[in-house]
């Protein structure tokens, strides 16, 4: 299981949200290039970028940026945040980075995500981000009436292969993730899924480690201290060889 250190980007810096909430920011860096550096040399083998900007605008706000950090750090990234048009994707592409995430586009315009999928392959995961059950869009603020299963349901029969779950009201919390609806999510579909939102301690990491998902997405409890990235990596590595041989006996 892959422990992908997060990086939102809000007007060039680094930044958390509590539950999504705008008004609600912590800045941690002005400098997210030195944090994508700093996650890299302490052993993650990839970073999570969001932009924040974008994701309410509707458009990429950060290109650039997003640019310069990838040009910085050897690890892959994978960036979502107002991604609406194969264009954008493109650009996104051609700029390093490895994957791209469709939020609010897998909602409005799923034959964008088909399209995508059909185009770019791999290089396209879904994010489905969740406010008691139902999937919320433009930047976690608009409440839809569409539900987790039914959404990632249809995502599969388009072609998608990844996701991203994200528990909306856990998200920069530091409480925990949200287990249940997680280990729901992998029991009804047989593809990689990333698990984000109030992982708080390496405990939060095992479990999810024994749900199976493929990577658990950290953010403000690597920024608090709460988790040490280094510590987290060794521990779970570990504790999956340890699974492996268990599964083998």
């Amino acid at each position: 299981m892959e422990i992908i250190p997060a990086i939102d980007l809000r007007k060039g810096k680094c930044v958390r949200l509590y539950q999504g909430d705008y008004g609600r920011e912590t800045v941690f860096s002005e400098d997210p290039i030195g944090i994508a550096r700093l996650w890299q040399s302490l052993g993650a083998p990839r970073l999570h970028l969001v932009d924040l900007d974008g994701a309410a605008r509707g458009e990429l706000c950060h290109l650039s940026l997003i640019g310069e950090i990838s040009e910085a750090v050897k690890i892959p990234l994978q960036v979502g945040g107002g991604i609406r048009q194969l264009e954008t994707i493109e650009q996104l592409l051609e700029a390093g980075v490895g994957r791209v995430i469709l939020g609010t586009t897998a909602v409005e315009n799923p034959s964008l995500v088909e399209k995508a999928c059909h185009r770019f392959g791999e290089a396209i995961i879904v994010g489905i981000d969740a406010r008691d059950g139902y999937v919320a869009t433009q930047g976690w603020q608009k409440k839809t009436n569409l539900t987790v299963s039914q959404l990632t349901h249809q995502m599969v029969e388009i072609g998608v292969r990844r996701f991203i779950y994200t528990d909306i009201l856990r998200d920069g919390t530091l409480t925990q993730p949200n287990f249940e609806a997680i280990a729901e999510l992998v029991s009804q579909i047989n593809l990689p899924i990333i698990a984000s939102g109030g992982v708080t301690s390496i405990n939060h990491l095992e479990r999810l480690l024994r749900l199976g998902v493929e990577g658990a997405i950290v953010g403000r409890a690597l920024y608090a201290g709460d988790i040490k990235l280094d510590e987290a990596l060794a521990t779970i590595e570990s504790a999956g060889k340890e699974m492996e041989d268990n599964a083998e006996v």
